[in-house]
């Protein structure tokens, strides 16, 4: 899953004087873009569609390192010829920020991700995995700084109640493969929050992250194929099960959702868009329930809006004061 992408913060609305409507009391408000509103809600979708086929991978025929090498090879091969083009901008980066991408949003990520995802629930990953970013993120990014205060301190809160809403009916029915399962979903969701400190590290374009992301993950897991140690069954697993990875991970994660959230955010703005793709887990959890039959229980449905909540008011501080900031990368989910 995924880009850096510009956070832009637009002034508040508020800070313009109020005129009455009618002829001549200002320039109309200008009409909501169809094109972003189509990008975000693609967006949105393409997230809940990776959390549901890293659940469905259990029961397909490929295995976890099949289904990387889908997600990482296929971009790779799509914009093989946008990549090469761009090769000089890799030259000056700093050796910190490439592997906090690598290893943030790479092999161990994804491995973490695709287990955990088999051993719990869509709900668990669309929620757990996305939702925790912040949280996490926050605390990579402290060093010392005082703690998160008023909307930012509140979002954070309850993106950790939701996670414990989440999680407690299973600590009290001590399932062990469940908890194992969280446990790599919360490993994985702190990997993502590494990849995305080390995007706002870099000021590298959509295209040019995409390939410093997916070119070393793809070679390592096909090292890791080559020599054994992950299992792979891609040369004799299921035609349907390779073709619907090849487009719900390949092309829909891996290329599209990046892109896409970019168009939404350069014409709807950051806010909005936060906002907006802050309910992926509420509709992976509401999508698991008919195409992989699981239960919508009330401490899923709790911890899901409560995340997504978080999620909404940990993003719109900075907007929601009418301050400027620096122009900032963020990472759209995996």
């Amino acid at each position: 899953m995924s880009t850096p992408l510009p956070s832009v913060h637009e002034p508040a609305a508020s800070a313009a004087p109020m005129r009455l409507a009618g002829p001549g009391a200002g320039a109309p408000r200008p009409p909501l873009d169809v094109l972003g509103v189509v990008a975000l809600a693609a967006t949105v979708c393409l997230w809940s569609a990776f959390a549901l086929s890293e659940r469905a991978l259990a029961s397909s025929t490929l295995k976890p390192a099949d289904a990387a090498l889908i997600r990482f090879g296929l971009p790779v091969v799509l914009l093989a010829p946008a990549l090469w083009k761009r090769r000089r901008q890799y030259g000056g980066m700093r050796p910190g920020p490439a592997i906090k991408i690598a290893v943030g949003g790479g092999v161990p990520f994804y491995l973490a991700v695709t287990y955990g995802g088999s051993w719990t629930s869509a709900a668990f990953v669309g929620a757990l995995v996305p939702g925790l970013v912040p949280l996490f993120a926050t605390l990579l990014a402290a060093r010392g700084r005082r703690a998160p205060k008023g909307v930012q301190g509140i979002g954070l809160g309850l993106i950790g109640l939701g996670a414990v809403s989440l999680v407690a009916p299973e600590v009290a029915d001590v399932n062990g493969r469940t908890l194992t399962g969280v446990g790599l979903l919360l490993l994985a969701s702190g990997l993502w929050a590494l990849y995305t400190v080390g995007l706002r590290e870099t000021n590298l374009d959509a295209v040019s992250s995409t390939g410093l992301l997916c070119v070393p993950t793809f070679a390592g897991v096909a090292v890791l194929v080559l020599t054994g140690v992950l299992p792979s069954t891609v040369t004799h697993a299921a035609p349907h099960d390779v073709l619907l990875f090849l487009l719900l991970q390949g092309l829909g994660t891996g290329v599209c959702s990046g892109l896409f959230y970019t168009v939404a955010v350069q014409r709807l703005g950051s806010p909005r868009c936060t906002t907006v793709g802050s309910l992926s887990p509420v509709l992976t959890a509401a999508a698991a329930v008919p195409l992989l039959g699981e239960a919508l229980t009330p401490p899923v449905m709790t911890g899901t809006v409560l995340i997504a909540a978080g999620v909404i008011l940990a993003n719109r501080t900075a907007a929601s004061k009418g301050v400027r900031r620096r122009p900032v990368q963020r990472a759209a989910s995996p």
